[in-house]
C-alpha cells in the first residue's frame, strides 16, 4: 500500500523563475543520475533481497527518493510556469513540450530503464547504489554552482545532503556483511591470477597499495613489470559458407609470398 502525503519534506519555493535552469533540473528528474532512476533502482532491488533488514532499508530509501522526485518536479514547474518569450528561447525544450517536468534529461533524451542497476546479488546492488548516490551528488553540486535563486539552492543542498546520507547507509550495510572493502563476492572461486597485477602503460610507472603489498585476503600482489602474452594465437574461424575460404584472396603475407616463389620456379 502506498500513501501519498502532499506536503514536501522541506519547503520548495522558487523566488525567481528561470526556464533555462528548469531545463538543467530535468537532469535530476528524467536523467541517468536522477531521482526516478534511484527510486526505481532501490525499489526493484528490494524484491530479491532475502535479508529483511536490508530490504527494509532499500524500501525506505526508495520511497524517500520518490519524494525527492516530487520536489524536483515542483521546482521545475515553478521555474517554467511563467515563461516570457526570451526565457522560452533559452529553454526550447519547454517551448515544445510545455511547462513542468518531463521524463527526459536536460538534453531532451528520454528516460530509459537501462539506467537502473540491479543484479540479484545484494553486494553487487549495494555497491551500485553507492555509485548512484555519488553520481547524483555530483549532479546536484553542478546544479548548485549554476543556481541563482536562493529558494531553489536550499532545496538542492538538502537533496545533495541526503545523497551523502544514503551512501553512508549503503556502506554501513556492506560493512555489516564484511563486504565493504572485500573485492570478492558470489559463489565462484577466482583462479590463480587473482593476485597478479600488470604494468600495461609505459612511462612514469607508479607503485602503490593497488599493486604493492597485500590484498584483502592477505595474499601479496605479484607485480609483473613487463608482461608477455601466454595464450598464443586463437585458431582461425571455420566457416564453410565463407566464399573467401575457397578463394586464393586474403592469404597471409608469408603464404602468398611462398606461393609466388613456387610459381616463379
Amino acid at each position: 500500500m502506498f500513501l501519498h502525503r502532499k506536503e514536501t519534506i522541506v519547503p520548495v519555493t522558487v523566488g525567481t523563475p528561470d526556464a533555462r535552469f528548469g531545463q538543467y533540473l530535468l537532469e535530476q528528474f528524467g536523467g541517468a543520475t536522477g531521482e526516478l532512476t534511484a527510486a526505481l533502482q532501490y525499489w526493484v532491488q528490494a524484491f530479491h533481497v532475502t535479508d529483511a533488514s536490508i530490504r527494509d532499508m532499500l524500501q525506505d530509501i526508495a520511497i524517500e527518493e520518490f519524494s525527492h522526485l516530487e520536489m524536483v518536479g515542483k521546482l521545475i514547474v515553478q521555474h517554467t510556469a511563467k515563461l516570457d518569450q526570451t526565457a522560452v528561447y533559452e529553454a526550447p525544450l519547454f517551448q515544445m513540450k510545455g511547462i513542468g517536468p518531463h521524463l527526459v534529461d536536460s538534453h531532451g533524451c528520454a528516460w530509459t530503464a537501462t539506467y537502473v542497476q540491479e543484479g540479484g546479488n545484494v553486494v553487487r546492488d549495494l555497491r551500485a547504489n553507492i555509485s548512484a548516490e555519488a553520481g547524483a551528488r555530483q549532479t546536484y553540486e553542478a546544479l548548485i554552482k549554476r543556481c541563482e535563486d536562493e529558494g531553489t539552492r536550499k532545496v538542492l543542498v538538502h537533496l545533495l545532503t541526503r545523497e551523502i546520507t544514503h551512501a553512508q547507509m549503503f556502506m554501513k550495510a556492506l560493512d555489516a556483511m564484511g563486504k565493504l572493502d572485500d573485492p570478492m563476492f558470489g559463489t565462484v572461486e577466482p583462479d590463480e591470477t587473482v593476485n597478479i597485477v600488470f604494468n600495461l602503460s609505459s612511462g612514469q610507472d607508479f607503485r602503490g597499495p593497488w599493486n604493492d603489498g597485500e590484498m584483502h585476503d592477505g595474499k601479496a600482489f605479484e607485480y609483473v613489470a613487463d608482461p608477455e602474452p601466454r595464450g598464443g594465437f586463437p585458431p582461425p574461424p571455420v566457416n564453410t559458407d565463407d566464399e573467401q575460404a575457397k578463394s586464393p584472396l586474403g592469404k597471409p603475407v608469408a603464404e602468398a609470398s611462398a606461393t609466388r616463389a613456387r610459381q616463379k620456379t
